[in-house]
């Protein structure tokens, strides 16, 4: 906030926060405040400099571009300078109309003053050009529309078609000779077509300088980072990631190496021109701004496909909205869009103020980063048990909306940036896309903030929390016991491959745990039928129903109820090997790690999951209760003492039985030591056919597999090895 009273002080105060940011951003590539942070110092100073004409100096940032050339790269005059586009910070439609408006204006003090000089004798007034006439009788004004690109401005300099010069912008005056490293970038044609591409009547002329924007793709930007972050891992202690990919590109075009840049995915887009030889010396004669886009395009530039040509106010509203629309789905990133007066001549007639053209304007959107300061991190217990460390912000509006929260993923990841309690952070939200800290200003950073640490227990339930070895997150190991999972463990334990409640779905587990009917997996078993009947979208059959479900489902196989119990890194079919090596589910609850290991197919980590899951009283405890509501199933020996009849068989089934689901008679074989998989292969020992068994018992025919039908499969099962006249 302002508090100065003395303007001079203030205007003093803005100038040196917005050169500093100015080198951070343009020198250092290594930005330490948002772009519309930036603007809005920006227009603060400018607002104080037109009510206070004579704090206004030749040095405000307010009368140059920004930027200052590197040591290490040759200095270059750019003959017709690069100067910045005026931005409409009204990022509502209104911003479009605003522009036609100004432009509308100008023309009309033109026309005013042209009348004024006319009478006057001894001058000869200009009348306006026939295309400014017709605007201010009411015909709409054509603009070209196109994209604002969020990358690095760059100048290309053509001599006979072929690539002798690029700059950056620098100061608008004078820029840095980067082109070497522009050269690189295989979008930036290094001759320009003739053949194929320009027309013959389109010749090529002897200078042109196209002026353009190096940037980054989304995809080769996440691609650079994680490239970064893996050499970050083996203890390259140079390297770092980029914040964004703006100042990636920018990097990259900066660099005095240019093998580095060339090692760097960077992209091509061109907009405008600067010097270009005159028609009367063989250069070309364009008529409108449009004209010069499809030029270059036909000599092999990339022109962004946004582009297009649009009729007065309405049409440039209808472009904002669209690409707005578009904007988060696109694979670069922008801040806005431009808009331009597409007829050269009036872009002549309408000239420029100060440092910015009167024909042309961007239109932003809503910033997609912004300042503000953390005031807590709290640590939120998701679904699965994942714990994810939340930033707690003073509000700000970004993005559209106003944001009091932004994830910060992990504790590897929290640590990684070191965001800290009291600190000023730079806020990024994209889209629909959860706000995220992009980085940290440390010298803002109140002193004795404490580094964030993940808590040992988890902030809902207490149990321990752990991070297994090769991952990022830390967990509650409460698992079903855990309020915070509930919901989630309700929906597992009730599937279809678990426990195979029908009729408990995301809608009706909802309401029975934000209701407090349920609290726990043994309370399903413990519903009425007035209760269920008053839910929303109840009645009492479908209550009843639900009743009858919940009952069939207490008589199940230990299979089925250890994968219930939502055990991580435990799915059905390491369930089924624990259930078939044990034989008892007391077994695998009293298991140590060394015994576990022994357990076909099951390694350290799901040893370890397993053993810390039964290791917590609370989970024994709903084990317990669950038993003690009427949960049953068959148990027998474990398969070290007893051989299982159809061990080391493969069975496929297809088709519709008579009286078993596919489920039921895979739990059947499975139960009896068979492998049942899901195609037929030279490998498989016997095909079960139901009706309309398809393909698959065509390919067993085809390869002499044995086909079974139901009765088949269950006399299998009862004799222990294979039926009559079978091998």
């Amino acid at each position: 906030m302002n508090t100065e009273a003395n303007p001079a002080d203030r205007v003093s105060r803005l100038r040196a926060q917005l050169n500093r940011a100015a080198h951070q951003y343009y020198t250092l590539d290594a930005p330490e405040i948002p772009d519309a942070e930036y603007d809005r110092l920006f227009q603060e100073l400018q607002a104080l400099e037109a009510a206070h004409p004579e704090l206004r100096t030749p040095d405000s940032p307010t009368q140059r571009v920004g930027g200052a050339v590197l040591d290490g790269f040759a200095p270059v005059r750019h003959r017709v300078p690069m100067l910045s586009i005026r931005t409409e910070t009204d990022t509502s439609p209104a911003g479009a109309e605003k522009f036609d408006e100004q432009v509308r204006n100008h023309l009309a003090g033109e026309q005013r003053r042209c009348e004024l000089k006319a009478s006057e004798p001894r001058h000869r007034a200009e009348p306006l050009h026939a295309l400014a006439l017709a605007a201010l009788a009411g015909q709409p004004i054509a603009y070209v529309a196109e994209p604002k690109f969020d990358g690095l401005a760059i100048s290309l300099r053509y001599e006979h078609g072929v690539l002798v010069q690029a700059a950056t912008r620098g100061d608008g005056e004078t820029g840095e000779d980067v082109t070497q490293n522009i050269r690189t970038i295989g979008q930036v044609p290094l001759r320009l077509r003739t053949e194929g591409g320009a027309s013959p009547t389109l010749p090529v002329p002897p200078v042109l300088e196209v002026r353009g924007e190096v940037y980054m793709r989304r995809d080769d930007f996440e691609a650079l980072n994680e490239a970064q972050r893996q050499k970050m891992a083996a203890g390259d202690k140079a390297a770092k990631t980029f914040v964004n990919p703006r100042n990636a590109a920018a990097g990259a075009v900066r660099q005095l190496d240019p093998a580095i840049a060339a090692s760097r995915p960077l992209s091509f887009f061109a907009y405008g021109l600067g010097e270009v030889t005159p028609p009367a010396e063989g250069g070309p004669d364009w008529a409108s701004h449009w004209q010069a886009l499809q030029a270059l395009k036909a000599w092999g530039f990339p022109v962004s496909a946004l582009a297009r040509q649009a009729s007065g106010a309405a049409e440039l509203i209808a472009f904002h909205a669209e690409v707005a629309a578009q904007r988060d789905a696109l694979p670069f990133d922008i801040d806005g869009v431009v808009y331009k007066v597409d007829a050269l001549a009036l872009q002549r007639e309408l000239g420029f103020v100060t440092r910015e053209p009167r024909w042309a304007v961007a239109h932003k959107y809503p910033a997609q980063e912004q300042l503000t300061r953390v005031q807590a991190i709290d640590v939120q217990v998701g679904r699965t048990g994942k714990l994810t460390p939340v930033a707690k912000l003073a509000p700000v509006f970004v993005g559209g909306v106003t944001v009091t929260n932004a994830t910060l993923h992990n504790e590897l990841e929290a640590r990684r940036k070191d965001v800290r309690v009291g600190d000023t952070v730079i806020v990024r939200r994209a889209g629909d896309v959860i706000p995220e800290v992009v980085a940290v200003l440390p010298d803002k950073r109140p002193p004795g903030a404490p580094e964030f640490t993940m808590p040992a227990h988890c902030p809902v339930c207490g149990s321990a929390v752990l991070r297994e070895e090769g991952e990022a997150d830390h967990r509650c190991t409460g698992g079903i016991s855990c309020p915070a999972q509930r919901k989630q463990a309700l929906l597992h334990f009730a599937s279809r491959k678990a426990m195979d409640i029908e009729g408990l779905g995301d809608k009706l587990v909802e309401q029975l745990v934000d209701g407090n009917v349920v609290r726990s997996l043994p309370d399903l078993y413990r519903l009425g039928l007035a209760p269920l009947a008053a839910l929303e979208r109840m009645a009492e059959k479908s209550a009843q129903n639900l009743l009858d479900s919940l009952q069939a489902s207490k008589h199940t196989t230990l299979a089925r109820f250890l994968y219930a119990l939502g055990i991580r890194h435990v799915g059905e079919t390491t369930a089924k090997d624990l259930a078939r090596h044990f034989g008892r589910l007391d077994a695998v609850m009293d298991a140590n790690l060394d015994q576990l290991l022994q357990v076909p197919d099951v390694g350290p980590v799901v040893a370890g999951s397993i053993h810390t899951f039964f290791a917590q009283p609370h989970n024994r405890e709903v084990v317990a209760q669950l038993r003690a509501v009427g949960l049953t199933w068959p148990e027998g020996e474990p398969a070290a003492h007893a051989l299982l009849p159809l061990t080391g068989k493969t069975f496929v089934i297809t088709g519709t039985l008579p009286s078993l689901s596919r489920e039921q008679a895979k739990d059947m074989l499975e139960a009896a030591g068979a492998k049942v998989a899901g195609s037929v292969s030279k490998k498989t020992h016997y095909l079960v056919a139901g009706a309309e068994a398809g393909s698959k018992l065509e390919k067993a025919q085809s390869l002499g597999v044995p086909v079974l039908d139901e009765d088949g499969m269950r006399a299998l099962l009862a004799g222990g090895g294979g039926p009559p006249g079978m091998p």
